[in-house]
C-alpha cells in the first residue's frame, strides 16, 4: 500500500456534519423569527426547502455565476418564497443571523475525532474547502478539531475552487507537498475526487450513503473509521 506524507481533507459533510449543524442553526432562527405565524408550520419542510436552494446556488457560485453575498442571502430569499412569504428584509435578516450561528454549532461527522486522532502525528493534515475564511475557522474552533491541521486552504485564500486545478496546485505550494505524496478525502464526487484526480493525487471518496458513480477514486469508504486500514 502506497505511503502518503500529506493528508488533504474536505471540511463540510466530510468531517463537520453540516447537515445536521445546518439544520440546528435554521431551528434555532425558525423559533426566534417566529415563522410559524408567518405560515411556515413545517420546520421539516422548510430545512428541506433551503437545503435544495443552498445545493443549487453553491453550484451556481462554483461557476462564477453568483458572487458570495447573493448566495448567502437568496437561499434564505427563495426558502421563504416557497412558502409564499415574499420579504427580502427578512431574508437579510436570516442570512446575517444564520451566518452567526452555524458556525459555532459542533457536531462532527461519526469517527472524524477518532481518525483525525489516529493520524496525528502520523502525517501532516490540512484542509481543502470551497467554504468561506473566517466561517470555516470559526468551525473548526468551536468544533475542537483546528488543532489537527497545519494548513487551511480555502477557496477565498486561493482564489479559486474545487474541482479547479489551481487550488490543488495551491495547496501544494503552501503546505510544500507534492501530488505523489498527498491525497484528498472528501464526499463530493465530482467536486473533491474528480478535482483531486484532474490535479494527479489518489483520492479516498467518502460515500456514506452509498451514491453510484463513475469515477475511480483511489479508495472509497461508506464510514470515516475505514480509513484506518488505509492510514
Amino acid at each position: 500500500m502506497k505511503t502518503y506524507t500529506h493528508l488533504f481533507f474536505d471540511l463540510d459533510h466530510t468531517l463537520w456534519d453540516f447537515d445536521k449543524n445546518s439544520e440546528a442553526a435554521l431551528r434555532t432562527l425558525y423559533h426566534e423569527y417566529e415563522l410559524d405565524k408567518r405560515g411556515i408550520t413545517d420546520f421539516d419542510e422548510l430545512f428541506k426547502v433551503y437545503i435544495v436552494h443552498n445545493d443549487k446556488l453553491w453550484e451556481r457560485y462554483r461557476k462564477g455565476f453568483i458572487k458570495r453575498d447573493e448566495l448567502r442571502w437568496k437561499r434564505m430569499w427563495l426558502m421563504l418564497l416557497d412558502f409564499k412569504v415574499a420579504d427580502t428584509a427578512l431574508a437579510h435578516e436570516l442570512s446575517t443571523a444564520y451566518l452567526e450561528i452555524l458556525p459555532t454549532q459542533t457536531l462532527l461527522v461519526p469517527h472524524a475525532k477518532e481518525i483525525l486522532d489516529h493520524c496525528k502525528g502520523r502525517y501532516q493534515m490540512h484542509l481543502v474547502t470551497n467554504g468561506f475564511e473566517t466561517t470555516q475557522r470559526l468551525k473548526l474552533q468551536y468544533s475542537g478539531i483546528a488543532r489537527y491541521f497545519t494548513h487551511l486552504i480555502t477557496s477565498e485564500r486561493s482564489n479559486s475552487m474545487k474541482p479547479y486545478p489551481e487550488i490543488f496546485e495551491y495547496a501544494l505550494k503552501m503546505t510544500n507537498a507534492t501530488a505523489d505524496e498527498s491525497i484528498m478525502i472528501g464526499d463530493a464526487i465530482d467536486i473533491d475526487i474528480l478535482g483531486a484526480i484532474n490535479a494527479g493525487w489518489d483520492t479516498v471518496y467518502y460515500n456514506p450513503h452509498q451514491l453510484p458513480h463513475e469515477r475511480k477514486p483511489t479508495y472509497e469508504v461508506k464510514h470515516l473509521e475505514e480509513l484506518i486500514r488505509i492510514f
